[in-house]
């Protein structure tokens, strides 16, 4: 049995709210060594970023991490393309679906997976303005009934809800 130590850098939380997922794939990420450190420091920020296949390979755009601030040379573009590192298999069933459906590639979340860093990227189809409502009310629904379960259980044992 394996235990994988993991370490969250960032999230797109947004993603999940302005798309429907269908699909999740873990890819590596070719970094260079100022990048890394950056990313240690928690300076990235995913949530315009997305990816594209081209001639068989996956890169990522957009995807901001800052400039490494003790580094005197050779310091990084902060939003230079990045290689994605997926098998080809992988890639060929992306590319169908992509070219096919409609889908886009978004990054979900991003993370150190013993000492390597990990990108979630996700096989997603956009929400209309509609879908969005929909979303924003099942939440609030989700939310209101979550409240009234915890005022609830005050109002059954006999202690007062405030």
């Amino acid at each position: 049995m394996t235990s994988h130590h993991t370490k969250l850098i960032a999230e797109n939380r947004k993603a999940r709210f302005n798309y429907f997922i269908e699909e999740e794939f873990e890819a590596g990420v070719v970094l260079k060594g100022t990048e890394v450190k950056s990313l240690r420091m928690g300076k990235v920020n995913i949530k315009d970023s997305y990816a594209k296949i081209q001639n068989g390979e996956v890169f990522i755009y957009q995807l901001h991490i800052g400039e490494y601030p003790f580094a005197h040379y050779g310091n990084h573009e902060p939003l230079r393309p990045r290689k994605l590192l997926m098998h080809k298999a992988e890639i060929k069933r992306l590319y169908g679906k992509i070219n096919e459906k409609g889908f886009t590639l978004v990054p979900l979340k991003m993370y150190f997976k013993d000492g390597k860093v990990k990108i979630v990227i996700a096989l997603a189809r956009g929400k209309q303005l509609f879908d969005k409502r929909e979303s924003i009310r099942r939440k609030d629904m989700e939310r209101e009934q979550a409240r009234m379960h915890r005022v609830g259980r005050y109002t059954h044992t006999g202690i007062n809800a405030r």
